[in-house]
């Protein structure tokens, strides 16, 4: 059969293909209608070579049932006379085409919802309706009277002050809501025209977000008797920021199984796996009233957007083991960073960490180079730690 002649199934894969790209707007109520599908006419040439061909694609099509308008054309050819033969098929809403591919029922539900959802929040904007199609065609009864109802108790109280774990709504628990937090927010936030930079979901839901948590390890026997003999200690900020102790030195660094092998130190602190919230340690005033403070991360790009945080919070910190001579002096320890960190500009690093930290984003050494702290040697890296504690420069491997 000639290939410019479109046969049902091949004419349903079409129609296949035009609602996957297109649901979602159809349900914002876009689109042009109708939608016609042209079938491709034979030539007097298509129909000699291949007659069978041509007849059965023909009969196909004169036997085929479902939604839509089958248009048929009688031809007259010089050699063959008359012959009718299909043209078009033409579908007049997204419920037919939806009927076609076998999603009625998905598209009936689906519109009901966002039906329901428009005629009780009309505020709510259409799209973010619309971009949940899925939510809103297979979510099971229970799980979208919950979803509702969440929204109804957080447009009326948007500024609770509760816990996830307080929320008065049938049905909705913390593990429900926590694997939901992306979809309830990106709804309220259209319900209440707030733009998704305005806060996380916590300050979007009006809820309490638990306090950010520190973990530490007090180094020196005598700062571990000021604090009832612990060592290990994970708490939130302020309870951290409140215990009677006052290093010489702290050390940030932002492997856990580093922080944890480090040995006792005198007057020494170490601050564990703060990652991006790295900018908590100006809560810390026993860190920022240290002589010493020191930080130690990967060599990435994004390891360098933690240090220029972290000496936003802490102007006198340094770094130790982020320079370009312990970098390039291991580079079978080298591995590739996943995708760098946004390109904004890190004004806190010195011209050594910034010229490094270009590189790095230039790819002067190779592509998405990454060196993790972990990887360096332990007595090596120790060496240079207890240099750069006792004041002593500079603060990289090999020296």
């Amino acid at each position: 059969m000639p290939k410019k002649l479109l046969s049902p199934d091949a004419a349903r894969d079409f129609l296949v293909r035009r609602f996957n790209n297109q649901h979602q707007n159809w349900l914002a109520g876009e689109g042009a209608w109708p939608l016609t599908v042209n079938l491709g006419v034979p030539t007097e040439k298509d129909i000699t070579d291949d007659v069978a061909a041509v007849r059965a694609w023909a009969s196909a099509w004169q036997s085929r049932t479902g939604p839509g308008e089958l248009v048929f054309e009688e031809r007259q050819f010089a050699r063959l006379g008359r012959h009718l033969l299909p043209v078009s098929l033409t579908l007049p809403d997204a419920v037919a085409v939806a009927a076609c591919v076998g999603q009625l029922r998905r598209w009936e539900i689906a519109m009901q919802r966002c039906q329901q959802m428009r005629e009780r929040w009309p505020d709510m904007g259409v799209r973010a309706l619309a971009t949940r199609f899925d939510v809103l065609a297979d979510y099971s009864a229970v799980d979208f009277e919950r979803l509702v109802s969440l929204l109804a108790w957080l447009n009326a109280n948007p500024a609770s002050g509760l816990y996830l774990r307080q929320i008065p709504v049938e049905g909705v628990d913390t593990k429900w809501l926590e694997k939901r937090t992306g979809l309830v927010a990106g709804l309220l936030r259209s319900l209440r025209e707030v733009s998704e930079e305005e806060g996380d979901f916590y300050r979007v839901f009006g809820l309490r977000k638990p306090a950010h948590r520190v973990r530490i390890r007090a180094l020196c026997p005598a700062s571990r008797q000021a604090i009832g003999g612990l060592c290990d200690i994970e708490a939130p900020v302020a309870d951290i920021a409140a215990l009677p102790i006052s290093p010489r030195a702290v050390v940030v660094v932002e492997n856990l199984e580093t922080g944890l092998a480090l040995p006792d130190l005198p007057d020494t602190v170490v601050v564990m796996r703060l990652g991006s919230a790295v900018g908590a340690v100006r809560a810390l005033p026993w860190l920022v009233g240290a002589e010493v403070v020191l930080y130690w991360g990967d060599i990435d790009t994004y390891g360098f957007a933690i240090l220029d945080r972290a000496r936003r919070a802490v102007p006198h910190l340094r770094s130790v083991l982020m320079d370009e001579e312990t970098l390039l002096s291991h580079r079978s320890l080298w591995v590739q960073e996943a995708a760098q960190c946004p390109n904004v500009p890190l004004d806190a690093l010195t011209a050594e960490e910034r010229s490094v930290y270009e590189n790095l984003r230039a790819s002067a050494w190779g592509t998405r180079i990454r060196m993790e702290q972990e990887r360096l040697g332990w007595a090596d890296a120790m060496a240079v730690l207890m240099r750069a504690l006792q004041g002593g420069e500079p603060l990289q491997s090999g020296s």
